[in-house]
Formats: C-alpha cells, sequence, structure tokens
C-alpha cells in the first residue's frame, strides 16, 4: 500500500525547532515595511513556506529591492553573491 503525502511542510517545522500552531507573527509583522540598501538578517519563520533554505538561517544580507509583497535580498555565499525572494516575515532588521 502507497503512503499518503503528509504535505511539502512535513517534517520541516521539527527541522527549524518552531512550534508551527504557537501564535509567535503580529499583525505588525507581518506589514512591516524594509528600506532598499537596508541590512537584514534571515530567520526563517516556519509557520509560512517561502523562506528560504535553512542552510542560510542567521545570514546577514542587504534589501536590494522590493518585489510584490516580498523582498529581494543578497547575501554573500563564500566567493559567490546569492539573491533570495522572501517575505518580511522572515527578515529581521540589523
Amino acid at each position: 500500500m502507497v503512503k499518503a503525502s503528509k504535505g511539502r511542510m512535513h517534517r520541516r517545522s521539527r527541522v527549524l525547532g518552531r512550534n508551527t500552531r504557537k501564535k509567535d507573527v503580529t499583525v505588525v509583522e507581518k506589514i512591516k515595511t524594509l528600506e532598499v540598501g537596508t541590512k537584514v538578517q534571515l530567520v526563517p519563520n516556519a509557520k509560512f513556506e517561502d523562506f528560504p533554505h535553512p542552510r542560510y538561517a542567521g545570514r546577514v544580507g542587504k534589501v536590494i529591492r522590493k518585489q510584490g509583497n516580498a523582498y529581494v535580498v543578497e547575501l554573500q555565499d563564500g566567493g559567490v553573491k546569492k539573491k533570495f525572494i522572501t517575505t518580511a516575515i522572515h527578515l529581521k532588521s540589523c
């Protein structure tokens, strides 16, 4: 018998060490705005799906531009510059 899929986020919250049932996101965090050029830290919130890979958790980058409701963040990974598109819920100002 084939096992049923439990969804894309199955086991993800355990890996990130977050309780997805806990109400830890306020309205202010959802609607916060960031200026272009601001330094931000990638802090993934397991409650929402649009976060970058957990490997980049805690890294500091720079906001390049706003793209819809999300932000494009550029950070240095070794000698390579990488760009991530994520919402403000996963970003913390430095």
